[in-house]
């Protein structure tokens, strides 16, 4: 039987079993049907199931048959072995199909009065279950009981012969629940074939030069000059923006001269162009001074160059300044031509967002 919890209704009979058998017993033959009337008998066995059809085990049983008035009772007691066979009690389907109809024979060891007698004992009965798990089952029986007499002299050497009809009662182990894997259903592997699709590199301005060889990824610009506008005075690199020509400033002053406006005006729109740009504007010096001036001079300187580019659009939060002074000289400072180098203001990539478009 199946359930709805994805369990099945499994078991290889009763394991092991008590079974009761109560009756009304009768003698079938003289001189015990002269002599008793009907009486009772009581049996009571463990049954020990071997597989789904079959259980042998210990059986005892107790028979009365009441004198007739003119003589005495008669009794027996009887100890020994049964075996069984039987439908298999895991049929499925609801209780009434799973009735199991049985045959036992036993074989005993008889007391009756001071004599010692064998015996055997054959029956038919059907067991009903009483429960859906069918631990306790009930059912008719009848049963014919052989006691063997031996010969003696002087007694009536017939054998007796008892027929039983009653109900059995029997209680079991019932029915195991165990798991039941559902089947496993052999599918053909199938492999899918999937077209490989080639990856485009992205190029955000639709320039043909691919952002990652793109130095201005977000303004369209020529390949031979790496994806960037061509500036007169600026040179897009991928750190920083190099300059074509020298800022100047007014001598020993962080004053800008007009003659670097279009530089810085240039400076300006390249950064405008690039908003991806945040630069850091660096300031240097000559060694001509002392050490404290020159560093604050090419602090001042660095400053003015900012603000410039502040005034003409640049964002504050984009670009920042730094003076070194004297401290990293571009070139010897031991000629009036190095150090006229080493006065120069450089503007340096510090770091690029790009944010991939979606």
């Amino acid at each position: 039987m199946s359930e709805g919890d994805g369990t099945r209704w499994l078991a290889p009979g009763l394991k092991i079993s008590l079974k009761v058998e109560p009756g009304v017993a009768v003698a079938l033959s003289d001189p015990q049907s002269d002599m008793t009337e009907k009486g009772f008998r009581q049996a009571i066995k463990v049954l020990f199931g071997l597989n789904r059809f079959f259980a042998v085990g210990p059986s005892m049983a107790f028979t009365t048959l009441p004198g007739n008035g003119m003589n005495d009772a008669g009794t027996a007691w009887a100890f020994g072995g049964t075996a069984r066979l039987e439908r298999p009690r895991d049929a499925p389907g609801g209780r009434w199909n799973a009735m199991s109809p049985w045959a036992d024979v036993d074989l005993h060891y008889n007391r009756t009065g001071s004599l010692n007698k064998p015996s055997f004992d054959a029956a038919l009965g059907l067991a009903v279950p009483l429960d859906d798990d069918r631990k306790y089952w009930l059912g008719p029986f009848v049963r014919y009981s052989h006691i063997i007499s031996s010969e003696r002299v002087g007694f009536d050497n017939r054998d007796a012969k008892i027929l039983s009809i009653g109900l059995s009662f029997e209680v079991g182990s019932g029915l195991e629940r165990r798991r039941v894997s559902d089947p496993v259903v052999a599918q053909e592997e199938v492999t899918e074939q999937v077209a490989t699709v080639p990856v485009v590199p992205s190029d955000r301005d639709g320039d043909t030069v691919v952002d990652t060889e793109d130095n201005c990824p977000d303004v369209p610009g020529p390949v031979a000059n790496a994806g960037c506008p061509t500036y007169a005075k600026v040179v897009v690199k991928p750190d920083k923006l190099e300059l074509l020509e020298k800022i100047a400033f007014k001598w020993d002053s962080a004053e800008l001269e007009p003659a670097s406006y279009p530089l810085l005006d240039e400076v300006a729109k390249a950064l405008n162009d690039n908003r991806g740009f945040k630069v850091q504007v660096e300031g240097h010096a000559s060694s001509e001074g002392g050490f404290d001036h020159n560093q604050s001079l090419s602090e001042r300187r660095a400053t003015a160059v900012l603000d410039y580019l502040i005034a003409h659009g640049v964002a504050a939060d984009r670009i920042l300044s730094k003076g070194f002074g004297s401290s990293t000289p571009a070139a010897t400072n031991t000629t009036e031509a190095g150090r006229e180098t080493n006065r120069r203001v450089e503007f340096n990539v510090s770091f690029i967002i790009v944010e991939k478009a979606k």
